[in-house]
């Protein structure tokens, strides 16, 4: 008889290894620190490849903007993966396909610039007004 897994448990938090590249909000890494999660990396900037690659593998949880490039090739290593959150409008930095192959949930924050992208056009407007 197979013994089943208990559910009824979560992974504990503090074995949960959080990464956050490319200046997402150090508000961030306080909450997570407030709820328990003790293992949360930040890296101020994009990675370049190879040292995405050598991070990745015991990384549960990353969260990027729109410089870090997941392809199918770098989730390869991403066997410990279980979220990635792109902080910012699309997903295109992200191969959606092969995150679901590997049963990774992947979302965004469509609506983080939004207030950005008022302001710039508002800002263009006046600049093509007034000709400048």
């Amino acid at each position: 008889m197979d013994k089943k897994p208990d559910t009824t448990l979560s992974f504990p938090k503090e074995k949960i290894n959080i990464l956050f590249l490319e200046d997402i909000h150090p508000q961030a890494m306080a909450l997570l620190a407030r709820h328990g999660y003790t293992q949360v990396a930040h890296i101020p900037k994009a990675i370049d490849p190879n040292e995405l690659l050598q991070r990745l593998p015991e990384v549960h949880v990353l969260g990027i903007r729109s410089r870090t490039k997941l392809t199918a090739d770098v989730l390869q290593v991403a066997n410990k993966l279980l979220t990635v959150g792109a902080f910012c409008i699309g997903t295109d930095q992200m191969d959606l396909a092969a995150l679901q192959e590997k049963g990774v949930a992947a979302f965004n924050s469509p609506y983080s610039s939004t207030r950005s992208v008022a302001e710039l056009t508002l800002g263009s407007c006046i600049h093509l007004m007034r000709r400048i």
